[in-house]
């Protein structure tokens, strides 16, 4: 069975309850009389949420402390089958948190408590290595621009030694741009990092809305040319992507809204896990990319991260796809 190793950190999430209400495990009162509710989330750890949901094989490789929060999204997550046996437990330690307060829209504006998070940590334990060993013992290596800023610049070095190493042996690397300034304060410093992650990655998900955010004032054509990576899925502002895989190019628009927008959080997280999820089935780019458009336009009529698994779409079979290891 294809697996896959997603990298990066989850977070203690508090987000605004809908009319008042608690939809989460439990709800605190904000200061002008709103109510919050508290889960978990990040970008990567939606993502292998998404794929655990889509049936692929998921590890999350974290760090966590060893309190009761911890504890509750280890739970969490194994719940919804997602592997635990990379995560790291650190002594003393807690996850970071963040807020998300949304828009008549359904936009977030994100408030983070991050800096002292034990996932911060995770390049320079004792265990490192044999974390990073274990990466090409999985088909695809999955992270985000999130999981790169949260690492200092020997601990980047460290993950990208790691990453070109498990490629050899077969194991492919899919980055996603997910870009956020606050991670980033230094841009030249992430267009650093972005151009050694763009060379490394077999695929390259990201979007216009993170890319102009590196390279203002840049075309379709000039952004796309930054990206060396033979396959690569670019998302415009509208609900379409432009995809550029071996043998050809292609547009994938995402089929018309029938429902309002909720919440746009995890649109991103979930369209990857559509797609990895298709690709690892054997399916073709241009199916894959409408998988993802699918997902992603389903999640976002939900509030918060992860959708009720009720809500999840009819399961489609694909072609039985074997394991790189199985293959060789």
């Amino acid at each position: 069975m294809a697996s896959v190793a997603c990298i990066g950190e989850c977070m203690v999430e508090l987000r605004q309850a809908q009319g008042g209400h608690s939809t989460g495990s439990s709800a605190a009162q904000g200061q002008g009389g709103g109510l919050y509710s508290r889960g978990f989330g990040g970008d990567t750890l939606n993502t292998a949420v998404y794929l655990a949901r889509l049936e692929v094989k998921v590890d999350y490789l974290t760090a966590l402390g060893d309190d009761a929060l911890s504890d509750e999204m280890v739970a969490a997550w194994t719940t919804e089958g997602v592997g635990t046996r990379r995560v790291v437990r650190l002594p003393g330690k807690l996850p970071g948190l963040y807020m998300i307060q949304l828009d008549a829209k359904g936009e977030r504006q994100f408030f983070h408590w991050r800096d002292s998070a034990a996932a911060r940590q995770l390049m320079n334990l004792p265990e490192t290595d044999e974390l990073l060993n274990s990466l090409m013992s999985y088909d695809i290596v999955y992270l985000s621009a999130i999981t790169l800023s949260i690492y200092d610049a020997p601990g980047r070095e460290r993950l990208f030694a790691a990453i070109k190493r498990a490629r050899l042996l077969g194991t492919r690397f899919v980055f996603d741009t997910n870009f956020r300034a606050r991670g980033w304060p230094d841009r030249d410093v992430a267009r650093e990092v972005f151009a050694t992650a763009f060379a490394a990655a077999d695929i390259v998900l990201t979007s216009i809305e993170d890319l102009l955010a590196l390279y203002p004032g840049e075309s379709h054509q000039q952004l796309i040319a930054r990206i060396p990576a033979p396959e690569l899925v670019f998302r415009l502002a509208e609900p379409v992507s432009l995809l550029r895989f071996p043998g050809g190019t292609n547009e994938v628009r995402a089929e018309p809204m029938t429902k309002p927008v909720v919440d746009t959080t995890a649109a991103g997280d979930s369209f990857a896990a559509a797609y990895i999820a298709a690709r690892l089935a054997g399916s073709e780019p241009v199916e894959a990319a409408q998988a993802g458009h699918r997902l992603a336009s389903l999640v976002i009529c939900y509030p918060g991260a992860i959708i009720p698994g009720y809500a999840m779409p009819p399961k489609k079979r694909h072609r039985p796809a074997a394991s790189r290891q199985a293959t060789k």
